[in-house]
């Protein structure tokens, strides 16, 4: 896998492309900040841009299967570079509405670049590579991520907000550069391209034909149970403890414990199906577990016990989507998963704030692991009563 140069440009991009979106988040923050003083509206005008996100999902997802995976990275990465240039103008007319123009086009080719990209790994790696190639993917993604916010918050005590944007198009570019050498095999068939045709609501009907995916989609809802309010947890925590430096120490926690569940998972000997439901209660746990976050040793074992759970389980989950949804509808189904992170994460950060308010991060972690808990339980019966009923069937003939 090492000698594959298209992995290699595709680890590049992301380490390069992950900077350049956290540059751009620090400094979406810092400018909010300076010009909205509502909370109520820096939400809103957040939500906007990933509410375009989703309303393109479908168009997205279709011209993913239609086209040249390359193509469509060229494109959404030219088109990031462009959004780049509307929040440059929001700066120097100190405008909101250049603003919400920046964030709808980012996040627009958002929607293209990410089914475009997932669908283009299994496409240029063997298949009993992805689970490592998924993990390693996500570490480089991790490192962008503690790296972007770490040099952004560093930039902006010694550089303008300007020059933060211009290194965000900066790292843009060298996406965009990278990406041309990229060389993706073209191994479409005839009855693959009538496929790419079908509508993106075929994707509904398809997903029943597959009951692993169906588990590992749902099971999704418990991470970002977790993930949706996770800034907002970390601040409640450094405020039930009075100690503001704890926020640095719980994300540096949970990303190198994330780095480390997405490095040994590959050497993991359990079944896909088990492994969901393993990770899935650990994540449980670590949730519940954030009942006793005043206690500083226990909020870092959580965040830590959290980092590895979901270090491997995403990237399990990749590698089943990746594996069993074929490969024409790659581009419509990343599409649809997308679209439905982006609603459920905007949902549990909105019941995140109001359940922190109304009912204290204690009872808010100790619901949210119940319903977890519910939701594994559920899945594994269902899950269990459906093979019996199956195996009946089968015994009958």
């Amino acid at each position: 896998m090492w000698k594959n140069r298209n992995v290699w440009i595709i680890l590049t991009g992301e380490l390069v492309a992950g900077l350049g979106i956290w540059f751009g988040i620090i400094g979406n923050l810092e400018f909010l900040q300076q010009h909205v003083p509502s909370d109520f509206l820096k939400s809103l005008i957040l939500f906007i841009g990933l509410l375009a996100g989703v309303l393109v999902g479908p168009l997205a997802g279709k011209v993913c299967d239609r086209y040249s995976k390359k193509i469509v990275l060229l494109y959404s990465s030219f088109f990031r570079m462009i959004s780049v240039t509307f929040m440059l103008l929001a700066l120097h007319f100190s405008s909101i509405g250049w603003m919400l123009v920046f964030m709808v086009t980012f996040q627009i080719a958002a929607a293209f670049y990410f089914p475009a990209l997932q669908a283009t790994i299994p496409l240029i790696v063997e298949e009993k590579e992805l689970l490592a190639m998924n993990g390693i993917h996500m570490n480089v993604s991790t490192i962008s991520r503690i790296a972007g916010t770490a040099l952004g918050g560093m930039f902006l005590t010694v550089v303008s907000l300007r020059s933060l944007y211009i290194a965000s198009f900066i790292a843009y570019v060298i996406l965009f550069g990278v990406t041309f050498f990229l060389h993706i095999p073209n191994k479409q068939t005839s009855e693959r391209n009538q496929r790419a045709n079908m509508p993106f609501k075929a994707m509904v009907p398809l997903l029943k034909k597959y009951p692993l995916v169906q588990i590992a989609l749902l099971l999704t809802i418990i991470p970002m149970l977790f993930l949706g309010g996770f800034n907002l947890i970390v601040m409640s925590i450094s405020d039930l403890q009075h100690d503001p430096a704890v926020k640095g120490l719980l994300y540096t926690t949970e990303g190198m414990a994330f780095m480390i569940g997405a490095f040994v998972v590959k050497r993991m000997a359990i079944g896909q199906r088990k492994s969901l439901y393993v990770f899935s209660l650990l994540i449980t746990v670590s949730q519940g577990s954030l009942y006793f976050s005043e206690i500083k040793l226990a909020a870092l074992a959580s965040f830590a016990l959290f980092g590895f759970s979901v270090g491997c389980f995403f990237p399990i989950t990749a590698t089943i989507f990746q594996t069993n949804i074929p490969k024409e509808y790659h581009g419509r189904f990343f599409s649809l998963k997308n679209m439905l992170d982006r609603v459920l994460f905007q949902i549990v950060l909105l019941g995140t704030g109001f359940f922190l308010d109304v009912i204290g991060l204690e009872m808010m972690v100790v619901l949210f692991s119940s319903l977890s808990l519910l939701l594994i339980v559920y899945f594994f019966m269902r899950e269990t009563n459906e093979s019996v009923s199956s195996q009946r069937h089968d015994s009958t003939f």
